[in-house]
């Protein structure tokens, strides 16, 4: 069974949901998701662990701060959720955007990570960012009276998604829908988040895995392997949206990863 709770931080209330019992492990969405990215995730992984996702600050159900956001703020919130539920210890997954904050909470709490999994996690490069204002939006648009926004946000997505996974895209809209004022904002943080210098503070072992047709995410798989000396899965049949289109592989991989580490 899922449940949902709020954890108080500095931010204002953290949304997250869990199942199960056991050795906790976190789950990180990509933006602008929340924490719906992993529901049929987290029953997989729950049957042996206890299994949290949460919204990430700005995102899904938790508290929207007024600052600009960023990686480090993102990470923040991550902190306050493991302090608030007295998590001393714990394995951390991430996913797009969810990795790159992975990347920062790893760096950051040591130990305390016991292993560590990034889901088609960009590898941000001081070149990356040095043009990361002029790439261009991926998922704002300007809304209109009659509605024509919802169409082509629609558009942008829809290719990410084979036919017949409409309900994972629906639930991507609603998600991005949520925050459309700054449905950007995660994006621009993850091109600006100072990557290289964050990687060498890693202790935890870690997995880097990607879905084959996840594209964007694909020209990072072995640059950031080589970088933490990490095991390496690519899975086919999956894509942008992994954790909904393959929950069944995508959780055997982070339950992998976390026997590994506990043998």
């Amino acid at each position: 069974m899922l449940t949902a709770d709020y954890v108080d931080s500095r931010f204002g209330q953290l949304h997250y949901v869990e199942c199960g019992e056991g050795e906790p492990v976190l789950l990180l969405h990509q933006t602008p998701r929340s924490w719906v990215e992993y529901q049929d995730v987290l029953p997989l992984v729950g049957a042996s662990h206890r299994a949290i996702a949460m919204d990430t600050v700005g995102y899904g159900a938790s508290a929207k701060p007024e600052e600009d956001q960023s990686i480090e703020m993102f990470a923040d919130g991550v902190e306050d959720l493991v302090n608030g539920l007295g998590l001393e210890s714990f394995h951390l997954v991430g996913h797009h955007t969810g990795g790159v904050v992975a990347v920062e909470v790893a760096s950051r709490l040591g130990s305390r990570v016991r292993s560590l999994v990034l889901s088609a996690v960009p590898f941000i490069t001081p070149e990356k960012r040095a043009r990361a204002m002029w790439r261009r939006p991926v998922d704002w648009v300007q809304p209109k009276p009659d509605g024509s926004h919802l169409l082509e946000l629609w558009n942008r997505r829809r290719h990410f998604y084979e036919p017949g996974q409409e309900a994972a895209l629906n639930r991507f809209m609603a998600d991005a829908l949520r925050v459309l004022e700054h449905v950007e904002d995660g994006h621009i943080a993850v091109r600006m988040f100072r990557m290289d210098e964050r990687l060498p503070l890693i202790t935890a072992p870690a997995t880097v895995i990607c879905g084959q047709d996840d594209h964007p995410s694909m020209p990072s798989f072995e640059p950031l392997v080589n970088a933490l000396s990490a095991k390496g899965h690519i899975v086919p049949g999956a894509g942008v949206p992994f954790p909904e289109q393959r929950p069944d592989e995508f959780a055997r991989l982070v339950l992998e990863t976390v026997r590994a580490a506990d043998a």
